[in-house]
């Protein structure tokens, strides 16, 4: 079969932006480097979302359909062919089609992680190599199907390593994040204070207020362990502190 033929048969992946190497900037591999392949389309539309160039179907037409070989081309022009992590992200990657992409990456030594809201399981997240869950919290404006959550962690199948990430506004936050890691009790959590600057999707060089954003966070670290909850990790978004809303680092 030639290329163009087996792209008849393959199905496009809607790419907003693929950019790296840097450091992934939140959660359990904060600081790892990694090159970010980051999908277009989310079915959620939280109210504090950072990356509505990814997510509000107004940017669709700058979304690009693109081939697993044309998208891998790309990751290994990025990481000089040396294995990387790759971070699957969004809007909510588990929309798209990303099996072949991961299987193409892992037979050439890459590790993939994903993150998600837990809205729509895949049976390819036994696939990954990290999976990370985060629930969104009541500031988000967004409900939580639990029963969804509970299937993508069954999709793992125990393969990917899996974490909780919640995202902290405020006292009804954090006692939904309690509410998540009590469901999921053998999950380690992580919490982040939340970014009540994003940018806009036009404006990346938007102000950030550092300041609130380190308050929340003493707070939320307040909180933590004023409450004995040492199971839970408190870390902030590292790319914020580094190049505030700025895209592509």
């Amino acid at each position: 079969m030639t290329a163009p033929e087996a792209q008849l048969r393959e199905q496009p992946i809607r790419i907003s932006e693929i950019f790296g190497p840097t450091i992934q900037g939140e959660g359990p591999l904060i600081g790892l480097p990694t090159v970010f392949v980051r999908t277009g389309g989310c079915d959620y539309r939280c109210a504090w979302c950072d990356t509505l160039h990814a997510v509000d179907s107004a940017y669709r037409e700058d979304w690009k359909p693109l081939y697993v070989e044309q998208i891998w081309a790309q990751v290994e022009t990025l990481s000089g062919g040396k294995p990387i992590t790759v971070s699957l992200s969004g809007g909510n990657p588990a929309i798209q089609p990303l099996a072949a992409l991961i299987q193409k990456g892992k037979s050439k030594g890459y590790r993939f992680a994903l993150e998600t809201q837990g809205s729509l399981s895949k049976d390819w997240f036994a696939e990954l190599d990290h999976l990370v869950l985060s629930p969104k919290p009541p500031s988000s404006g967004m409900d939580t199907d639990w029963q969804a959550l509970e299937t993508c962690l069954k999709a793992a199948g125990g393969a990917p390593r899996v974490a909780l990430k919640v995202v902290v506004f405020d006292d009804a936050d954090y006692a939904f994040a309690r509410q998540a890691s009590g469901r999921f009790p053998t999950l380690p959590v992580y919490l982040q204070p939340g970014n009540h600057t994003p940018p806009p999707p036009d404006d990346d060089e938007a102000r950030v207020d550092l300041d609130g954003i380190m308050d929340r966070m003493l707070w939320l670290v307040d909180k933590v362990t004023s409450e004995r909850w040492f199971e839970a990790r408190v870390l902030p978004q590292l790319h914020v502190m580094l190049w505030g809303n700025r895209r592509g680092v």
